[in-house]
């Protein structure tokens, strides 16, 4: 939970070194040589637009998931049906691994599993035509190359399959009355579209805003001198930093010294640096920030704390903010508000710069 209001700080602090001279802004610990007018690069999102595709795109994955489903008992399996199998693979009459399941199910027609090459029909064609309980084998031949196992390709593999069941689905239609059973906003299926279209220009701006976001932390960073560091900042963040990380070994059933060389590919030592440099330069920019919102009279009243943890907590999916505020921890969340607070007024005062395109 911490890492979603960190998230920011994280990216910003591991963005740069901390450099530079002369002074703007300054206390025992940081210089903040320039804070407005950074250049930060235009984020690409800005430029996108929403068009209808998008809209009913949206649209035809919330209907989806309001489709009925209905047992087929009288009939044989046929194109759009979802098959309900158990199969096997065989390759020169041995099981290959990764070639078996129970229970799959498998819209036919989908094109999901093993295609149609010219001399063999595809996996799901040949589960056509068959009726439930039926046992039965199959030829298929792998694409060549199959990129997800190079050593497959091009071979031809025997498929026992049984046919446990099958099922049709049906996806509703948007109609007036669908609308106004299942959205909160919209009476008809004019005003749902309009609403969804606008849900999506709205999560383009909140892209925008954070990446501009991010951006400006970044720039800023560069464009900040430490003379020290606050100790006991810099040891809560180490300490929060190997606490997630011996947290994320324990979900592997390992310590954390084997976590890093296996999953990150790292040594203790290196880890220790790492999170030393991350620890020093988020309190460096915690420095920054604080000096900012001094200066530009920035610091939340206790009202617009409250409605930032309100808006915090509906985004976390808390329904009670005060548990959201004991879960998180008040003291992290004043730092992630004054944080979101200082990087909105310095995006606001940034200079956004056109991206070339180019790459070197």
């Amino acid at each position: 939970m911490k890492r979603k209001f960190l998230s920011l700080m994280l990216a910003a602090a591991l963005a740069g070194t901390l450099a530079g001279c002369s002074s703007e802004l300054s206390n025992e610990y940081v210089t903040v040589k320039q804070y407005k007018g950074l250049e930060v690069p235009q984020p690409e999102t800005a430029t996108e637009e929403i068009t209808d595709e998008d809209v009913q795109q949206v649209i035809d994955g919330n209907l989806s998931m309001y489709a009925e489903r209905e047992t087929v008992t009288d009939r044989a399996a046929q194109e759009g049906d979802i098959a309900n199998i158990d199969y096997t693979g065989y390759l020169d009459g041995e099981a290959f691994d990764g070639g078996s399941a129970e229970g799959a199910e498998l819209e036919l027609g989908s094109g999901s599993f093993i295609g149609a090459t010219e001399d063999y029909e595809g996996f799901e064609e040949q589960i056509e035509g068959h009726n439930v309980g039926d046992e039965f084998d199959i030829e298929v031949q792998f694409p060549d190359p199959y990129d997800q196992n190079p050593d497959m390709s091009g071979a031809v593999a025997t498929f026992h399959i049984v046919l446990n069941g099958l099922e049709t689905e049906t996806v509703p239609e948007l109609t007036d009355e669908w609308v106004r059973e299942n959205s909160e906003d919209s009476e008809t299926a004019d005003e749902y579209r309009e609403e969804i279209r606008a849900e999506l220009e709205d999560n383009v701006e909140q892209s925008v805003q954070s990446e501009l976001q991010n951006s400006v932390l970044q720039a800023l960073l560069e464009n900040v001198e430490a003379s020290s560091y606050p100790e006991e900042t810099v040891n809560e963040m180490k300490t929060q930093m190997t606490d997630y990380y011996s947290q994320m070994a324990a979900m592997y059933g390992v310590e954390l010294d084997e976590f890093l060389t296996t999953y990150m590919q790292t040594t203790q030592e290196e880890f220790d640096a790492q999170i030393e440099e991350y620890a020093q330069q988020s309190a460096a920019l915690d420095e920054a920030l604080k000096l900012i919102a001094e200066k530009e009279k920035l610091e939340p009243t206790e009202e617009e704390y409250q409605e930032r943890y309100a808006e915090y907590a509906e985004e976390s999916g808390y329904e009670d903010v005060d548990t959201f505020v004991e879960d998180v921890g008040e003291e992290d969340l004043k730092a992630s508000v004054l944080q979101q607070v200082v990087a909105e007024y310095l995006v606001d005062h940034c200079i956004q710069v056109e991206q070339s395109g180019d790459s070197e």
